[in-house]
């Protein structure tokens, strides 16, 4: 069935016992447990081993993790609530009731879609992409690999895809993935690396094998049909466009003319590469370099366009990046709305999650505020369905929407 011989690993089971910190973690469900509030575990405990965490007062199982011992998060929990058996079974529930969130979405002319959202579906450290018939999957832990068997599997026969790849994090790819490689086929095949895929109704290509992540960003799918909606007679520029999302709803709804801006050559080319996949009548331009630079040099020369879209990497990966983060988006929402157009519309957005909602909006806020420009903030919006969130920390994505009334 497979073209590897997927691991053969017996998981053991591990009694726990939690600090008063880490048991209110599982009481709430929580996805994380730190190795700060393990009080006590068995010390030849592996990779995916299973934790059965007792409560110190009743002691009996308050919920089920797995242990990974290379993390500070020791225990990735999959069960909250008590005790239950981690086969098959188990899993192959958890992804029937994934694939229901996202049945809506497969009603909208798109056949590209996140089935596994991590934590946020209950696999902590797993992704879990489809594009056409293909499915990806994309491990950041090592946990995953004595189950991974049974969770192909299983989409296999939900969803009768005709390939399976395999992307691994870049820790997996240098700390050891018991025989298996980053991009490699575990079923079927793959003649060509590019795979093609709709997105409402637009056309789009994912490189599975050597594209970002699992070859395309998914999650801003809901926010590029809608910047596609008010294009149509205007211009654009798309800033941070990557592959050109938001430049190809937007010339596919009838805007006249955009712009697609980033850093890399390589990926205006993917961008022009997924323009030339759909009918559109307006005109097509790139400009490669430095976001904030070419900004800046554009405001210099006067430029103006009808919907600017500013959708950065993210900012802050540690903690200690995030007052940086924060000055950036400052600049970027300046930068934005000098070179938005009169009754114009700035779409910014973020995906660092360790700027909040809350701090993110209130930068845009504070900082247009200041231009003197007056504007409304038409509509704000986060994950779309695929990306569903189930605690704190698995919300990062979130986009506004600026109307400059002059």
């Amino acid at each position: 069935m497979f073209n590897v011989t997927l691991p053969k690993i017996e998981p053991k089971r591990l009694a726990v016992k939690l600090s008063s910190v880490g048991e209110r973690s599982v009481r709430n469900g929580h996805p994380w447990i730190f190795s700060d509030s393990i009080v006590k575990i068995p010390l030849h405990g592996q990779s995916g081993d299973i934790c059965i965490i007792f409560s110190h007062t009743k002691n009996k199982p308050m919920g089920i993790g797995l242990y990974d011992p290379r993390s500070p998060i020791q225990i990735k929990m999959l069960h909250s609530g008590g005790g239950t058996n981690v086969d098959s079974d188990f899993f192959s529930e958890k992804i029937e009731r994934a694939y229901a969130l996202r049945t809506e979405l497969l009603d909208s002319n798109t056949n590209s879609y996140r089935l596994v959202f991590g934590e946020n579906d209950g696999f902590p450290g797993c992704i879990i992409d489809i594009y056409a018939n293909v499915l990806v999957v994309k491990l950041y832990s090592a946990i995953w690999f004595p189950y991974l068997k049974d969770i192909l599997e299983k989409c296999i026969a939900m969803l009768g895809v005709d390939t399976v790849a395999l992307r691994l994090s870049r820790m997996l790819q240098t700390s050891g993935s018991h025989g298996l490689s980053d991009g490699e086929v575990l079923y079927g095949s793959l003649p060509e690396e590019e795979i093609d895929f709709l997105e409402h109704g637009v056309r789009f290509s994912a490189n599975v094998i050597k594209g970002h992540k699992t070859g395309f960003f998914l999650d801003h799918r809901h926010n590029r049909k809608q910047v596609g909606r008010f294009a149509k007679g205007k211009t654009v520029l798309d800033v941070f466009s990557y592959a050109g999302g938001f430049s190809v709803h937007a010339l596919v709804q009838g805007a006249v003319e955009v712009t697609s801006l980033d850093i890399s050559e390589q990926a205006l080319e993917v961008a022009k590469q997924n323009v030339n996949r759909n009918s559109f009548t307006g005109t097509h331009r790139t400009i490669a370099g430095d976001a904030f630079t070419v900004l800046a040099q554009l405001a210099v020369e006067k430029k103006r366009f009808d919907v600017v879209v500013i959708d950065p990497p993210s900012f802050a990966k540690r903690k200690e990046e995030i007052p940086t983060a924060k000055k950036k988006y400052a600049q970027l929402a300046l930068l934005g709305s000098q070179l938005t157009a009169a009754k114009g519309m700035l779409v910014l957005a973020s995906c660092s999650s360790r700027v909040s909602e809350e701090e993110f909006f209130e930068i845009n806020q504070t900082t247009l505020d200041k231009t003197g420009r007056p504007y409304k903030l038409l509509k704000t919006t986060n994950h779309d369905i695929d990306h569903p969130v189930t605690f704190t920390e698995g919300a990062y994505l979130k986009c506004g929407y600026y109307q400059f009334l002059s």
